[in-house]
């Protein structure tokens, strides 16, 4: 399909058209593509979940690019995952190229929005496209509750909500404080009374989302696993109770407990992990940004 040749009404029409494909399909074209490099086996995948780049595009609309901009950006984010999809993982294609969609539409809203092109940093692509939107959240919690969040309290919640330092989130509401505007404004008079509110992205999980996350959260429990089963008895049993007890054990307990100094104990714990990293990355490639 070439993404440049169609406008976004086109595209939409076409994808909407698409087959449908079974995991069993699916994993054939899959093959076919990585194993005898099939060109039509390409385009029968890509073809197929053009639908899923649109609508994930559909979801960036509002940070004023235009849609078939971004339809062909998610094009090119599916058309990545296609190349680098390794079916032996177990995955379904479609959530493997999430991930992929999501990254290439958000890299080439960063770059074209002048505000932020002077930094893309892992802290200001989040807060860029989850301030607002958690902002706006955290003020009405506190509007229901009968208070006001302003300055320092507001950042302060903000940068707990994200998980970036507070100086950041301080930057970024500098940079976008010249297109700033009352998320309860309406759009126009056209849209009868409609706010800006109303067209930010829902929060709560879709369908698809839902059932892509379980299947995320299945393999990684899977490859987990494995990595934990690599490690030997005491490594075991060091990053089970240091990180998947519900109050995590001190080294110095530990220590106690093993008879080793607490230096140790966190030696033997860094060990642990870096096993662990090694294994997942090398029977998963797409979850090492979830390691950083």
């Amino acid at each position: 399909m070439a993404l440049d040749t169609f406008d976004d009404r086109t595209l939409s029409r076409r994808a909407m058209k698409a087959e449908l494909l079974d995991a069993e399909t699916e994993l054939k074209l899959a093959y076919a593509w990585r194993d005898q490099r099939d060109e039509v086996a390409l385009h029968r995948l890509i073809t197929a979940y053009m639908r899923l780049a649109i609508s994930m595009a559909s979801k960036f609309k509002r940070y004023g690019a235009p849609m078939n901009d971004l339809i062909q950006e998610a094009g090119l984010g599916l058309m990545k995952a296609a190349d680098k999809f390794d079916p032996d993982r177990g995955v379904r294609f479609s959530t493997y190229a999430v991930w992929w969609i999501k990254a290439s539409i958000q890299d080439y809203v960063m770059r074209n929005w002048s505000i932020v092109r002077t930094g893309s940093t892992s802290s200001q692509k989040s807060l860029f496209f989850n301030m607002r939107r958690v902002q706006a959240r955290l003020e009405r919690e506190a509007a229901a509750a009968g208070k006001q969040l302003e300055g320092h309290e507001l950042r302060r919640l903000i940068s707990e909500e994200i998980g970036v330092p507070i100086h950041d989130v301080e930057m970024m509401q500098g940079r976008l404080s010249g297109s700033d505007f009352s998320l309860n404004a309406t759009q126009s008079a056209e849209d009868e009374g409609r706010e800006w509110i109303d067209v930010l992205e829902d929060d709560s999980a879709q369908a698809q989302d839902t059932v892509e996350t379980d299947l995320d959260r299945a393999q990684l429990r899977e490859w987990l696993t494995l990595a934990m089963n690599r490690l030997n008895e005491r490594e075991r049993f060091i990053v089970r109770e240091r990180k998947l007890r519900e109050d995590g054990r001190t080294l110095e307990s530990l220590g106690n407990e093993l008879g080793l100094s607490k230096e140790r104990v966190r030696q033997l714990e860094a060990a642990a992990f870096a096993k662990i990293r090694k294994t997942l990355e090398a029977e998963s490639p797409e979850v090492q940004h979830l390691l950083s």
